[in-house]
């Protein structure tokens, strides 16, 4: 297999979440080279990442609207992005067990909004905040926050194996993020935790109403669908219409397979997630694993 072949399997069988850390690190590599290469010939750089990080102005915001997601791609150093990325790809692991790739979207994006709106709010209100000069959020904590908080809403009692620590239940590790954000505020970075803060609102307030009936992101996602309907190369209908006799019959067999497929698969999904529940997730094999993140992809 040629190289290209490589990375085009690669891209093909990534799931969202590698999909998103991929994308964050090629835009850090990006934006770094670009500041190397500003520096080296004196040229100012800081004018180009103004224009993509979220301004806590409401005026400036209104000037480059798009800021309340471009922020979420930029980080200010390696372990900002290092940090993020592994939360990211930790969550999002557990989270694809139990949601759909297109959910774990709206989380992430909802929780990057909701996280800036935030932000700018108690940059505005806050007497803290009052009288400090130009500041601006970049960063996908609060996305990745949504993620994660999202999902040990909604498997709080599930332990996870860490290598140091050992099994500890899933709320135990949000719980403690969320504390970490919270005795920061008075210490710096303010705004970037009262952010966090946002992100993780979102969603557990996603989960809790997701498990009511309610799915509080189906406008965001149909707005997603939309826009990537506009890229979509239109298919060209039939012009003729071919009809047997015996298709009622080979459709309705085609059904009844489909739906006792469906059923195994679904036992077998369970026996998987009892099994974590009780053992954690490095207990499964990779036969497992592999079957487990196909099944995640499907739905």
């Amino acid at each position: 297999m040629r190289s290209s072949d490589r990375i085009r399997y690669k891209i093909q069988t990534a799931t969202v979440t590698e999909k998103l850390i991929a994308i964050n690190v090629l835009v850090f590599i990006l934006f770094f080279l670009l500041r190397t290469i500003a520096y080296l010939f004196q040229v100012p750089s800081e004018f180009l990442v103004e224009w993509f990080v979220f301004p806590k102005e409401p005026m400036e915001f209104l000037m480059k609207p798009w800021s309340i997601i471009t922020y979420s791609f930029l980080h200010s150093g390696i372990w900002h992005i290092l940090s993020n990325m592994l939360i990211l790809y930790f969550s999002g692991i557990y989270f694809l067990n139990y949601f759909s790739p297109r959910r774990l979207l709206n989380y992430y994006f909802l929780g990057v909004i909701i996280g800036a709106l935030v932000y700018m709010l108690s940059y505005n209100l806050f007497p803290a905040f009052q009288g400090t000069g130009r500041s601006y959020l970049m960063g996908a904590s609060a996305g990745v926050m949504a993620v994660l908080i999202g999902i040990a809403t909604h498997i709080p009692n599930m332990r996870v194996r860490l290598m140091i620590i050992g099994n500890i239940k899933f709320w135990w590790i949000a719980a403690f993020l969320l504390v970490l954000d919270i005795i920061q505020i008075p210490m710096g970075n303010a705004g970037g935790h009262l952010a966090h803060l946002g992100g993780a609102a979102l969603g557990y307030l996603y989960t809790n109403q997701l498990k009511k009936g309610n799915d509080i992101g189906k406008w965001f996602e149909n707005i997603m669908d939309s826009i990537a309907a506009l890229f979509k190369p239109r298919e060209r209908k039939a012009r003729m219409k071919t009809v047997h006799r015996t298709g009622k019959t080979a459709k309705t067999t085609q059904k009844t397979k489909s739906k006792f497929d469906k059923n195994e698969k679904q036992k077998r999904v369970d026996a998987i997630l009892d099994k974590i529940s009780k053992s954690g997730y490095e207990s499964l094999n990779k036969e497992e694993k592999d079957f487990l993140f196909q099944a995640g992809k499907e739905d």
